[in-house]
């Protein structure tokens, strides 16, 4: 059996490292890289707050057949430098790497990007982090949800898409506030960890059309024996190791 490094995450094409990066490998990045909206139409992507990278390569394994460019941005040169890493390790060359404050971020064009997708800072600064950097990536203060939504419906095409992934229990606002901003729900998916659990993840995809009926699924990710579901395979087939005795998994 292949060794496996204990500083990130061996998926099927390529090796996450996340010991620099503020923000680990996390099943909700997984998730979301999976599921994001793509098509063989996709060629602009932004990943905001890529972290160690893991979105930003997981898109880039399923444009790979496009004629396609991810930009990959966080404000932590320590996320920055290790996604570079990451990227120069896999087969992947079609991203860039970019340490810039997304509020200060102008493309040459407003509106450039046929997708963008987030792992989005949620928590509210009411608990200081040990760690300034883990803060940063974590809490809202540098980055709320309505600056956010603005700054997708200022850069997303109109025919493109913005994926993102919160909490089940933040979303009904969030959902509202880009309804507000002219970005409407065309997607979601609620996740589950058990059958017998409450939604904890929801997973949004949005749109600067107006949209006549919204495509909504659940999915389960463990059966009552603890093993992935069936579902949860399928949507992670590409990335996942399911074969492997070692626990990989975020």
């Amino acid at each position: 059996m292949k060794k496996l490094s204990k500083n990130g995450f061996t998926f099927k094409r390529f090796f996450i490292a996340h010991d620099k990066s503020p923000m680990k490998v996390t099943t909700d990045s997984c998730l979301l890289g999976a599921w994001s909206r793509v098509s063989e139409k996709t060629q602009k992507v932004l990943d905001i707050g890529c972290g160690c990278g893991i979105i930003a390569l997981m898109l880039a394994q399923r444009l790979e057949k496009n004629d396609s460019m991810i930009d990959a941005i966080d404000i932590n040169l320590d996320a920055v430098t290790q996604c570079q890493e990451n990227i120069d390790n896999s087969p992947f060359n079609h991203i860039n790497s970019l340490c810039i404050d997304i509020n200060q971020y102008q493309p040459n064009s407003m509106a450039v990007y046929d997708l963008i997708v987030t792992n989005p800072p949620y928590f509210a600064s009411a608990v200081d982090c040990r760690n300034e950097q883990r803060q940063q990536a974590r809490y809202t203060e540098n980055l709320n949800h309505n600056q956010l939504i603005v700054i997708a419906k200022r850069l997303l095409k109109d025919d493109g898409y913005f994926c993102v992934v919160l909490p089940y229990h933040l979303s009904a606002v969030f959902i509202q506030q880009c309804l507000q901003q002219g970005l409407y729900l065309s997607d979601e998916l609620c996740v589950k960890y058990t059958e017998n659990k409450q939604v904890s993840l929801h997973l949004l995809c949005f749109t600067p059309q107006p949209i006549k009926t919204v495509i909504s699924q659940t999915l389960v990710m463990r059966d009552n024996e603890g093993s992935y579901t069936e579902l949860f395979r399928n949507l992670l087939q590409d990335f996942y190791l399911f074969n492997n005795k070692i626990n990989l998994f975020p």
